[in-house]
């Protein structure tokens, strides 16, 4: 079966540590699942130049994630990172 991810927001941040507590606050706030995942470029050597993605499907609502794209993207510019919907 594959899963519709069709309204989903991907929060991309350069630091884990900032994807993890990131993550927690969106789940403390409602959104799911925010799982957080390494985003390697094709062809990427550098272990370190890896970015942190959050995966936010639902949003407190419980409708898609991408109707909260705007706050989510404030958030993700507060760690340095960004946000678009998939």
């Amino acid at each position: 079966m594959v899963e519709d991810v069709r309204g989903a927001v991907l929060v991309t941040l350069p630091d884990r540590e900032d994807a993890d507590e990131l993550a927690e606050q969106l789940l403390e706030q409602g959104y799911e699942p925010c799982l957080v995942h390494r985003d390697m470029l094709a062809g990427e050597d550098d272990a370190e130049d890896v970015d942190w993605v959050i995966e936010v499907r639902t949003g407190p609502h419980g409708g898609p994630a991408v109707f909260d794209e705007p706050h989510l993207s404030a958030l993700a510019e507060d760690y340095g990172g960004f946000a678009a919907a998939e």
